[in-house]
């Protein structure tokens, strides 16, 4: 398409040309208020004066003729598309609101055909381009897009829908400012929330509209089409809170809001919160009713968790007939549940100088509550003392481990025979102790192990190492216990080993026991005897840490630790190697952060189904191969061997964050355990959701949209109307342009000096000069 237009001289600015317009219209008056003024022939000296004062301005202006050639282009429209995992729920019909949306997006590029339509997901991160067979408009020329992203790479689902940050970064596109905007979702956007007159449901607050409208460019519209708007059947689980912090063997208020629609279906049910365990069974902690008030219920539980650390709760309630999202009837709560004070049960068989020095070390610790006994008196001692005058009472075995073990955060078991007291009965109540998450320590002696009936016990499948049924408990040899790898890497013996270095007491026996269990770590090992059993051989340990469903235990084969303390070495270091040794196997037992050997991270959250990726950071000074298991928890089925099997990545550095690529999981709850080069392993427990928090409300919010379209001046559509959507004007693409002068400068000069001279004749010719 090509045109001709009049223009004037490019070197003159806009104020130089309104300053000149001005004085020539100036001149113009004064001249016609003149004329005005003498009367007489005046015709002819005005007339000159315009021509001439306009010939002179034209030779000042220059005016040229412009030739321009283009071509018009398609308008920029740019589509944001919500890729929040609640638009896998159901949409109007039986296919899910995602699909449609895939389908208005098709009728979206066949409307605005004839337009540059880039098309863009946004969730609660970047933006990323979707695919169309091309690469995106406005993808950089090495391929890849302002934010970073592949445009080859899938779209990953999100948790939540941020519009405001999605139109802020859609701002910050290369190119120029688009012609309109649209939007597609199902109204249920995390930001902004409910806007000014519209009657929503969502959170959030009206302020919110002039936010979303700040961040939006002025003077472009923007368009909204709707995914969904039939409300499904559904009654779910919307939220879970609780008020303040959960502590350890206390009970803390646990609210959980329900929701129900449509309301004329609505009834209450039944609510019932369990505690999943690892290589256990869900143990059941509350149990309550909801009842519905115009599609809301509330009901207020007291919960009470008896393991500190990382715990997942499931919230259930009971699945409606009709429920078209049964999903979100269910809802799996991480918690982090701390201490108030460590309640560690120390029982001893026999007092000595190794138990004289750990119940000081216990008692010198203020977050420590600590109950001992020293056992002095078994259930068949003779008394010959008068009644009223024995004061050494019998063991309470019984009331210890059965009414108050659950109470207890960990128990000390030191140089006590279990058959001599009493304690061999109640193996399976500490092994199932163990089991949901209580720790416990076994300390050496002639007592202990063998020597007091552990071998092939309840409590021996819990322990790290295996306890053989052997004549001779005891290895009655002088020698050094030797660190192994794992111990020169574990985190929990850093404090002894910057103490005193590799350097160990010299001790006069150990307990005989066999070889470490799998997953087991060796931390002291013996210098100079082998074991075998199970298929294993080596040297016997003496320091060992393991895991048993969730919770830990410690075997420590030897009666010497005091010598750290009181011993010749022990007193290069003022006692400092024992304090360190025993806070760092009781803060590993607690699961302490600094004696971990890493801090295991992944997503939040985790989506069912889909791959996801984990991240480990290795302490300082910490740098090898990384494994990474993962354990179900609760009673759900187990993994796959493809799940199940461990993930590796070489190259972890000291303190530095290694990624490790996990495939999709079930719906769940699971403990991954990562492993650096030989320390014990970190653990960190999370929950895989179909939908996540997204699903917990599945009603659409058209109206939200609507009201959005109205307050940018745009235009509200449901998806089988996109055809609807108004298009936007075509904009001109210049190709070239031509200018010539409709006269020379000289010739301009020349006429308005002939003009002026002209008019000063006629003016002395008719008196008025």
């Amino acid at each position: 398409m090509n045109q001709g237009t009049l223009r004037l001289s490019a070197d003159l600015s806009a104020l130089e040309l309104s300053l000149l317009a001005a004085l020539v219209l100036l001149s113009w008056i004064l001249l016609a208020l003149e004329v005005r003024r003498r009367g007489g022939r005046g015709l002819p000296v005005l007339l000159s004066g315009v021509l001439g004062v306009g010939l002179l301005s034209l030779a000042v202006a220059r005016p040229v003729r412009v030739r321009e050639g283009g071509v018009e282009r398609g308008a920029r429209v740019v589509a944001l598309v919500d890729r929040s995992e609640r638009l896998l729920l159901p949409g109007d019909t039986e296919e899910s609101r995602r699909a449609l949306g895939k389908r208005a997006v098709e009728a979206l590029r066949e409307r605005f055909r004839g337009q540059r339509l880039e098309v863009w997901s946004f969730g609660d991160g970047a933006l990323v381009p979707e695919r169309d067979g091309a690469p995106p408009k406005g993808a950089a020329p090495n391929g890849t897009t302002p934010n970073g992203a592949s445009p080859s790479s899938a779209a990953p689902l999100s948790a939540a829908s941020d519009l405001i940050g999605a139109l802020g970064e859609a701002a910050q596109l290369p190119g120029e400012r688009p012609a309109a905007v649209v939007v597609l979702s199902d109204g249920r956007l995390s930001t902004p929330g409910p806007l000014e007159g519209v009657p929503s449901s969502g959170g959030g607050s009206s302020s919110e509209a002039a936010t979303v409208l700040g961040r939006h460019p002025t003077g472009v519209p923007l368009h909204t089409v709707s995914l969904a708007s039939r409300i499904p059947r559904d009654r779910s689980i919307r939220a879970v809170r609780t008020t303040g912090s959960a502590v350890a063997h206390q009970a803390f208020p646990l609210t959980v809001e329900a929701g129900c629609e449509p309301t004329a279906w609505c009834h209450d049910a039944e609510i019932v919160v369990r505690e999943l365990l690892e290589q256990s069974a869900p143990r059941e902690l509350a149990r309550g009713r909801v009842e519905f008030a115009r599609g809301v219920g509330v009901v207020e539980l007291s919960v009470t968790v008896e393991r500190a650390g990382s715990r997942v709760l499931e919230v259930a309630m009971e699945t409606a007939d009709g429920d078209e999202v049964p999903q979100n009837d269910r809802k799996l709560v991480p918690i982090e549940v701390r201490r108030d004070r460590t309640r560690i049960l120390h029982v001893a068989g026999r007092p000595t100088y190794d138990v004289r020095a750990l119940r000081l070390f216990l008692k010198a610790d203020e977050s420590i509550d600590l109950v001992t006994f020293f056992i002095l008196r078994t259930p068949n001692s003779r008394s010959d003392a008068v009644e009223g005058e024995l004061s050494l009472i019998p063991f309470p075995v019984d009331e210890l481990f059965t009414e108050h073990l659950a109470s207890f955060d960990a128990i000390i078991l030191q140089d006590i025979d279990a058959r001599a007291y009493g304690l061999a009965p109640y193996f399976p109540a500490l092994s199932d102790y163990v089991t949901k998450g209580g720790g416990l320590i076994l300390v050496g002696g002639p007592g202990a192990y063998a020597g007091g009936g552990y071998a092939h016990s309840p409590l021996a499948e819990v322990l790290p190492v295996e306890v053989p049924a052997s004549p001779d408990a005891v290895v009655k040899k002088s020698f050094e216990p030797r660190y192994t790898a794992a111990g020169l890497a574990a985190p929990m013996l850093a404090g002894l080993r910057d103490a005193l270095g590799t350097r160990l007491p010299w001790l006069e026996g150990a307990n005989r026991v066999g070889p470490a269990r799998p997953g087991a770590f060796v931390l002291w090992e013996h210098p100079g005897v082998e074991v075998t059993g199970a298929g294993r051989s080596g040297p016997m340990p003496l320091l060992s840490l393991g895991e048993s469903g969730d919770g830990r235990s410690i075997a420590l084969g030897i009666d010497g630790s005091h010598l750290l303390r009181f011993g010749e070495l022990g007193a290069r270091a003022s006692g400092r190697g024992h304090t360190a040794l025993w806070e760092g196997l009781l803060g590993w037992l607690m699961r302490d952060p600094r004696y971990e050997a890493a801090q295991l991270r992944g997503p939040s959250p985790c989506f069912a189904g889909h791959p996801f990726e984990l991240t480990v950071t290795p302490l300082p000074d910490m740098a090898d191969e990384v494994t990474i298991s993962l354990e179900r928890l609760g009673d759900a089925e187990p993994l796959s061997a493809e799940q199940a099997a461990p993930r590796r990545a070489q190259g972890a550095r000291s303190g530095r964050p290694v990624v490790v690529s996990m495939p999709g999981l079930p719906t769940g709850a699971y403990a991954a355990r990562a492993r650096v080069g030989e320390a014990p392993a970190a653990r960190w427990v999370f929950v895989c959701e179909e939908g996540g928090g997204s699903w917990a409300d599945s009603r659409p919010d058209p109206d939200r949209l609507r009201k959005l379209a109205e307050l940018s001046h745009g235009q509200a559509v449901d998806a089988a109307h996109v055809d609807d959507l108004p298009l936007p004007a075509a904009e001109r693409v210049l190709a070239f342009s031509t200018s010539r002068p409709l006269l020379p400068d000289w010739a301009w000069a020349t006429l308005a000096t002939v003009a002026i001279a002209a008019h000063f004749w006629l003016r002395r010719a008719g008196g008025y000069a």
